[in-house]
């Protein structure tokens, strides 16, 4: 007999209010034959941001990867701009997903051996953009560590490195931030902190940000999310 772990959330009034710009409809990811998961319906629509809440091991990264294009689905989709992740070839999702969506990881990933701003024109030209120092200086400055332009990643303090951190995600004006478990490991001054960095670059670049998190303390600055 199949074991399928349904997942039942609460939909606190997530309204459309314009031209929806993501959505997954009907997902259903299996890693064996003996355990699959169904995840809820999500139509956000554009300038908005999503907050997902859920206890550790629910498959909450699993949820963000298939949303990501990272994994693909058993069934169902993910759309966004109106194209279906899953619809598209290995090359051009890579493609589309270095140019459409920025990723946050619970641990920032950085190839150490290269300066910030290598690591930041590396994530350019993996996109199959220009690389432009101008943009990357700007992105860093912004998040207040411009100063730290040519320094190596594991040279940076965790703040800091967490900050480096966003610019990647954003660095190529992402339409889509996700990020998984950002705060987790953190006080509650710089959970708030990190936070409302997140929606700050969500906003200066008209992305959308969800963040799938088990982090109670984030409830009260998302007007818009999803409850286990």
């Amino acid at each position: 007999m199949q074991l399928c772990c349904i997942y039942r959330f609460h939909l606190i009034s997530l309204q459309r209010k314009t031209k929806e710009m993501f959505k997954t409809q009907s997902l259903i990811f299996a890693y064996n034959d003996q355990t699959s998961f169904r995840f809820p319906d999500i139509d956000l629509p554009a300038g908005e941001d999503l907050l997902i809440l859920g206890e550790s091991g629910i498959g909450k990264t699993t949820l963000l990867h298939l949303m990501a294009g990272l994994l693909r689905p058993k069934a169902g989709s993910v759309e966004l701009m109106k194209t279906n992740l899953n619809e598209l070839p290995a090359g051009k999702l890579d493609r589309f997903r270095g140019r459409h969506i920025g990723l946050v990881f619970q641990r920032p990933h950085f190839v150490h051996a290269l300066s910030l701003q290598e690591n930041l024109a590396l994530v350019q030209y993996l996109a199959g953009k220009r690389q432009d120092s101008n943009k990357i200086k700007e992105v860093l400055n912004r998040l207040g560590i411009g100063h730290k332009l040519s320094e190596k990643p594991y040279r940076l303090s965790q703040g800091e490195q967490q900050r480096a951190a966003i610019a990647l995600a954003v660095v190529n004006n992402p339409q889509l931030i996700l990020a998984d478990e950002p705060t987790s490991s953190l006080d509650d001054k710089n959970c708030a902190r990190v936070a409302a960095l997140l929606k700050e670059q969500a906003s200066a670049t008209d992305a959308q940000l969800i963040i799938i998190t088990h982090d109670q303390r984030l409830k009260e600055q998302f007007q818009y999310r999803l409850e286990l």
